[in-house]
């Protein structure tokens, strides 16, 4: 029979060493320079939320002053759209989801210094 705590640290150990490798493929996937590969890294490393966006024209169009109210009608329905869009698109950049798995790593390294 095996020990469940030495089990359990194993386990640490092998989610430790998936997030280590995880986040160095990330940082090698960022360093890439190349012509081909620049733009669509740049969509990976700039991403953009449209729902922000969609979000801020729908208050700028229910703030213009217009006597028969059609902005007003159209600007409701796109801040909800944006508030939608935000909720399923998801803006994560390769930065922050590198920074995501330093954090894990981390958290991972504290909790199993803490068992040792």
């Amino acid at each position: 029979m095996t020990d469940p705590l030495k089990a359990r640290l194993e386990k640490l150990r092998k989610i430790s060493e998936s997030a280590k490798r995880r986040a160095n493929l990330y940082v090698d996937v960022a360093k890439m320079d190349g012509t081909n590969t620049t733009s669509s890294l740049g969509a990976l490393q700039k991403a953009s939320a449209p729902g922000k966006k969609l979000q801020k024209i729908g208050f700028l169009m229910l703030w213009v002053p217009e006597p028969t109210g059609v902005t007003c009608a159209i600007g409701a329905p796109m801040i909800l759209a944006g508030r939608y869009l935000d909720k399923k698109y998801n803006g994560a950049t390769i930065h922050d989801i590198g920074h995501e798995t330093k954090n894990t790593l981390s958290s991972i390294n504290d909790f199993k210094h803490s068992i040792l």
